[in-house]
């Protein structure tokens, strides 16, 4: 099998991958119960997805434009991303759309005594 080959098959693997982590971020932002989970699922999975896709796209390829450009939006990805969705998280927490069943706050534990070091 020449280096061509593997780069194709790894490149393909690593496309399916990501798309599969894109299609879990977008099951989740369905699924998930209130805003502060769906902020979770839009970030982290479709991140790693996008990346994982950029990665695959650049061994398939293996062009230096196409490769600098997928690297140039990468990058944007992981710096616009996770700072997004913790700004719409932190928005919805101060107006307070979300589900306050499912939130526990640190002051919480402090009053109930429920900590990590008690639960172990």
């Amino acid at each position: 099998m020449t280096l061509e080959a593997v780069l194709d098959v790894v490149g393909a693997v690593l496309i399916l991958i990501g798309a599969s982590l894109a299609l879990t971020a977008a099951i989740g932002l369905v699924r998930l119960p209130d805003v502060l989970n769906r902020m979770h699922a839009a970030s982290k999975p479709q991140t790693l997805g996008f990346l994982t896709l950029c990665v695959g796209l650049a061994l398939v390829l293996r062009d230096g434009g196409a490769t600098s450009m997928l690297a140039l939006a990468a990058g944007l990805q992981l710096v616009t991303a996770p700072v997004a969705t913790q700004m719409m998280a932190k928005a919805a927490y101060r107006t307070g759309q979300y589900r306050a069943d499912l939130v526990v706050s640190d002051d919480d534990r402090a009053r109930t005594g429920d900590d990590d070091e008690q639960n172990r």
